[in-house]
């Protein structure tokens, strides 16, 4: 079974409430009614009701068990506007709140910070940094975690690593400018955290720069080595190692010859941490001109809960992949809730 039926499976077997506050797009609401006709979650439109409408219509799609919010609904707004004021630390106050509900985007994050929905999906006429700013406003950023980040995975159809698959998870991609040392360590050890909730995979996590275990020097490679000892000391669990250049990470030969110690992630690593967003987003977008290939993501994290973005040039099956990986995420999250009791407060 490859990734996306091993995910589908998942949402399957647990599917939540997403809220979609940009479905007045046409590769948007195909990708909701392929997820809508799979029962991998109910799906709640907030937002642009009249265009949704049309675009079903016009691409013969059923909306009948689709759900609507419409952000003209005062009496509904009142309701959630009531309940998020009984959440502590908020950014915004009365008056601020009233008038940011009539955005879809602002109602949806806070439908989904009070409990009325489980993800909100979002980023296909949004900036990433629009949502970013939203998500952190409104849901609020987890009381663990230093930053903000996200994670892709990768599928490159011509290649192939050592585990014999040909899937990658990167980070971050898209959020975090020119982290510290101790921001680098937090990236990477939510995103194996993130990893395993959404593949399965055990985490082997590879931390990258210019390079390999000694082999360069300077500042920029003195903050990925001490990024590497802060997150062995933070989650010694984990396998997280490096510094090491893209080659010593991922290809087992030149690990051997490059990596003079035992390493449990060199040579074999599946997550590639980059040290900033300069090299993380052109390192993406090389793979996907260069390589030919399909990037899930970016898959945010260090939110309270699962608040999504996608790239505004993504087809409709990437789409449909992150709102999957989203859905499995957030039923992950609900297990902790129910295990800790307290995940809903940003505690653990």
């Amino acid at each position: 079974m490859d990734l996306i039926e091993t995910v589908k499976a998942k949402a399957k077997a647990n599917p939540g409430r997403v809220a979609f506050p940009e479905a007045n797009d046409t590769k948007m609401v195909l990708a909701i009614d392929e997820v809508s006709r799979g029962g991998y979650c109910d799906v709640v439109i907030v937002g642009h009701i009249d265009e949704v409408k049309s675009l079903c219509k016009e691409n013969k799609i059923d909306d009948s068990t689709w759900e609507y919010i419409d952000t003209n609904d005062e009496e509904y707004k009142e309701k959630i506007l009531q309940k998020y004021l009984q959440l502590p630390n908020l950014v915004y106050g009365e008056k601020s709140l009233r008038r940011r509900m009539n955005e879809p985007l602002y109602l949806a994050f806070m439908m989904e910070a009070i409990d009325e929905v489980d993800v909100t999906f979002a980023g296909i006429t949004s900036a990433t940094g629009d949502i970013i700013l939203a998500a952190q406003t409104i849901v609020g950023l987890n009381n663990e975690l230093e930053v903000a980040s996200s994670v892709g995975i990768a599928e490159l159809p011509n290649y192939k690593f050592p585990d014999g698959g040909n899937l990658i998870a990167v980070g971050d991609c898209a959020v975090c400018t020119n982290p510290s040392a101790s921001e680098l360590a937090s990236i990477a050890i939510n995103t194996c955290d993130t990893i395993r909730a959404v593949t399965g995979w055990e985490p082997r996590c590879a931390l990258l720069s210019y390079s390999t275990d000694g082999s360069g020097s300077g500042e920029l490679v003195e903050k990925v080595k001490t990024a590497v000892k802060l997150a062995q000391e933070r989650r010694p669990d984990l396998k997280i190692d490096g510094e090491f250049q893209l080659d010593s990470a991922i290809v087992p030969e030149i690990a051997q010859k490059k990596v003079k110690r035992e390493s449990e992630v060199a040579g074999k690593a599946n997550i590639l941490i980059f040290p900033d967003l300069n090299a993380g987003n052109i390192g993406v977008k090389l793979i996907q001109q260069f390589g030919g290939a399909d990037a899930y993501g970016p898959l945010l994290q260090g939110f309270r809960k699962i608040c999504s973005d996608c790239s505004r040039s993504a087809p409709v099956s990437e789409l449909v992949g992150n709102i999957l990986f989203s859905i499995v995420r957030s039923g992950d999250l609900k297990t902790k809730d129910l295990k800790t009791g307290d995940l809903k407060n940003g505690k653990k």
